[in-house]
């Protein structure tokens, strides 16, 4: 306060006292400084553009590798809780499951071979393709000669009959049906070794053994993925998600051999993780190939995050079939 009893920046009346003589300097300086600062802030976001428009900046990747996560994880839940109920529901739920999955699956297929220029008999192609599994839970492995003959057979008289359809339209129309149901159909026989719960188990262990070799591959290629695998057909693939995911088929093997599950040892189990696990790789490798031949990314969009219903299970129908043949030959079926 002053003497007057005012404030020491005003007068007796109120008014203000004149501002110091470099206040305007001040003022201007601080202007300048503001006008800097904004143009190194728009200077740098115009720098990040680039990156910007393709997604590639720290940020976006975050998100978007969370999104895809997400995506990924919610439809694969869903799958699996599908296959869940119908394994511990019986023999019948599991055939109608996987009968309705080679169906997909087969259809997914033609709609591939459509795309490279192909003409299947698509009515012929998917009636085969739910005869498979129905047949072997009916009737058995044995089976599988009745129905592809008869496949064949219908084919034959289509082809005869049909001037504008030619031989690989055929081929194709065969090869859906056993590409996909018949190597599918081995799941039933799987689960038909017991109607009980151990026979669920049993059957949640040869697929689960896939799952976790398809989990812990991407798992462990997204993060630590430097040595591609496989580069003209699947660019994503690396030998240390190879590695991890046979480690993962490994691991569910010796827990369905330390149950004991149906009399099946430590050996057997073992082996069946590094086999099943091996195959279950080329089966993935064999699709993409498939896929990359015609130009397309995905056999559909029924699972987000997955692509169709035969990329998520590509792996598996090579994969069941060789472990249907190595219990086979091991005595548990």
């Amino acid at each position: 306060m002053s003497e007057t009893g005012h404030p020491s920046g005003a007068g007796a009346g109120g008014e203000e006292r004149p501002l110091p003589a470099d206040a305007d300097g001040r003022e201007a300086r601080a202007h300048i400084s503001l006008d800097s600062a904004i143009e190194r802030i728009e200077s740098h976001r115009h720098s990040k553009e680039g990156l910007r428009a393709v997604g590639g900046l720290k940020g976006q990747v975050v998100r978007g590798w969370t999104e895809k996560l997400l995506t990924r994880t919610t439809s694969g839940a869903i799958y699996t809780i599908v296959i869940l109920l119908c394994l511990f529901g019986g023999v019948v739920p599991t055939t109608a499951c996987i009968t309705a999955m080679a169906w997909l699956c087969c259809s997914e297929f033609f709609r591939i071979s459509r795309m490279g220029g192909r003409m299947p008999n698509e009515i012929l192609g998917l009636t085969g393709a739910i005869a498979y599994p129905v047949s072997m839970y009916l009737w058995g492995f044995g089976t599988i000669h009745v129905v592809t003959f008869a496949l064949v057979l219908s084919l034959a008289v289509w082809y005869v009959l049909t001037p504008r359809a030619n031989l690989a339209d055929v081929a194709i129309t065969v090869f859906g049906p056993v590409y996909t149901s018949l190597m599918f159909s081995c799941i039933v026989l799987i689960r038909k070794v017991d109607a009980g719960c151990d026979g669920a188990l049993l059957t949640l262990g040869v697929m689960g053994s896939m799952w976790a070799n398809d989990a812990i591959a991407y798992f462990v290629g997204s993060r630590f993925g430097a040595h591609k695998l496989a580069p003209k057909i699947s660019p994503h693939k690396s030998w240390e998600g190879f590695y991890g995911g046979l480690a993962g088929s490994v691991l569910v093997w010796a827990i369905v051999g330390i149950l004991g599950l149906e009399g099946i040892g430590m050996g057997l189990a073992l082996v069946c993780g590094v086999v099943v696990g091996i195959s279950a790789v080329i089966g993935d490798l064999f699709e993409s190939r498939i896929k990359r031949g015609v130009g397309v990314k995905d056999s559909g969009n029924l699972m987000p995050g997955h692509g169709g219903l035969l990329d998520r299970s590509d792996s598996m129908l090579f994969g069941c079939t060789v472990a249907y043949f190595l219990l086979h030959i091991g005595g548990i079926l």
